[in-house]
């Protein structure tokens, strides 16, 4: 590889360290908070309500996984350590979890809105520092994009992803046990869909319009 694309990689790596780190983090820390607001302290007592990027890695879906997939030459996939949360020590479990599971998606949209001023921000920066516009520039970009996907992935409604989880508070209860029932296949499921292009039919159309109205709102 020649040395300005290894250059690049380097740089483009850098600016992406922060914003996805952060965006897990900030995701998985909002399940705990809206999980305590409702009276289940569980993960504030495991030491997890917080944004310490480290305490959200998990060894397994965070490294290994997405880094097998890439070499294998497949859809990079992956998943944090979940926040626990018992729905039992809720007031209303079955309501409370719709606001829990939906916590992290909507974390992640309030990030990518920041990232989206901080990127307004840094195309009306007309300073001599060319090389930090454009590090904060690509920084930005990609925590607006990451968030958005994080989001909007997270929200397709196949459990155990969080989009599951608020389509069985939703359902009535006959219909929510066999939602449950299937939860064991719905990661084999979200990878078929993965593997074979339809996730992404279905997630980059509304990614893209999610970002256009971001930025629509911050004026970029």
């Amino acid at each position: 590889m020649p040395e300005t694309d290894t250059a690049a990689t380097i740089q483009l790596l850098a600016a992406a360290v922060i914003p996805v780190l952060f965006a897990i983090a900030l995701h998985e820390t909002a399940h705990g908070w809206a999980a305590r607001y409702f009276g289940d302290r569980t993960a504030e007592m495991l030491g997890r309500l917080t944004l310490n990027p480290i305490k959200h890695i998990d060894p397994v879906g965070t490294v290994a996984m997405p880094l097998i997939l890439t070499l294998l030459g497949l859809p990079a996939f992956g998943w944090a350590k979940p926040v626990p949360v018992i729905a039992a020590n809720m007031r209303d479990p079955k309501r409370n979890m719709i606001v829990v599971a939906a916590a992290g998606p909507a974390s992640n949209l309030l990030m990518a809105l920041l990232w989206a001023v901080v990127y307004r921000a840094m195309l009306g920066w007309d300073q001599p520092q060319l090389g930090l516009r454009q590090f904060l520039l690509s920084m930005s970009q990609i925590g607006l994009q990451f968030n958005v996907l994080l989001a909007v992935f997270n929200l397709i409604p196949i459990p155990p992803l969080d989009g599951g989880r608020v389509l069985r508070g939703l359902l009535p209860e006959r219909y929510g046990q066999k939602l449950d029932a299937g939860e064991r296949w719905g990661l084999i499921l979200v990878m078929l869909l993965l593997t074979f292009g339809i996730l992404g039919q279905i997630v980059l159309p509304v990614m893209s319009w999610c970002i256009d109205l971001i930025m629509l709102l911050v004026g970029a």
